[in-house]
């Protein structure tokens, strides 16, 4: 696949930021990586607000759920109910492993969950693993 794929990233953590940034390297794809540190960031960064007015259509979002000012669950229930938005995968990719979090993240429309690992190791081989499904197995929407 030869299309440059976008990912957004969604976190208020440097260190998972960091470890997934790294991940994301190891891929095989030529990915533009993009990077929010809160819900209201990730809102305007989806709705080209303010400074984010010439930011591209993540071809995929990567979204924690614990941030400061508006938590991923805000940010999920809000795309899933924008027609523009929608159709945008988003996998939760968060350390929360409560029964409680999967199961309304799931009510709120994500494509999947899946809880962080605390080490490098394991977490790059999620994120590879994240790669190939969405961007070798997976066909998504075309950009509108």
């Amino acid at each position: 696949m030869n299309q440059l794929i976008n990912i957004l990233i969604v976190d208020d953590s440097a260190d998972d930021i960091e470890f997934t940034l790294a991940a994301l390297k190891g891929t095989k794809l030529a990915n533009d990586i993009n990077v929010v540190n809160d819900g209201v960031e990730a809102m305007d960064y989806l709705n080209k607000k303010g400074k984010y007015e010439s930011a591209s259509k993540p071809s995929l979002v990567l979204l924690d759920l614990n941030m400061p000012r508006k938590d991923g669950r805000e940010v999920l229930s809000e795309m899933k109910a924008d027609p523009e938005l929608r159709q945008i995968p988003v996998v939760i990719l968060t350390t929360s492993q409560a029964e409680e979090d999967i199961v309304r993240s799931y009510d709120l429309h994500a494509n999947c969950y899946i809880s962080k690992p605390v080490d490098l190791q394991a977490l790059s081989q999620i994120v590879k693993s994240i790669d190939d499904f969405w961007f070798g197995v997976v066909q998504l929407p075309p950009p509108r």
